[in-house]
């Protein structure tokens, strides 16, 4: 499995540095590749328009709070790599970011993935 890395602060693949710039085979691939989903807004995809995170139908607005964290987990487990979730959690704080923290077990050990979305 090989993932391009990502700039810390613009979430932007990350060219020109030879083979630095990618993950091969590792829990940092893996990782990578749920924030890259994660990341993906339904719709947002040219090519397949039901591919992507479920924002607006079940993550984002008022009533979706039973929703958006089964379907955080569910785009997670369906990530090419991950095998079971160990640890999860999830804050809406104050500005309405939603942070989560996640644990996984991977093809190639275990990982945490923290982001905002």
């Amino acid at each position: 499995m090989r993932y391009r890395v990502l700039s810390d602060g613009a979430r932007d693949y990350v060219f020109g540095r030879g083979s630095s710039e990618l993950l091969t085979d590792s829990p940092s691939t893996v990782a990578q590749a749920v924030l890259t989903r994660l990341l993906l807004a339904q719709g947002e995809w040219f090519l397949d328009t039901e591919e992507g995170t479920p924002y607006s139908t079940q993550i984002l607005g008022a009533g979706t709070l039973p929703l958006y964290d089964q379907a955080i987990k569910e785009r997670i487990l369906g990530t090419l790599g991950v095998l079971r979730i160990v640890e999860y959690a999830s804050v809406l704080d104050d500005q309405r970011n939603l942070n989560v923290a996640v644990t996984l077990d991977t093809i190639y050990g275990t990982v945490t993935v923290q982001t905002s979305l």
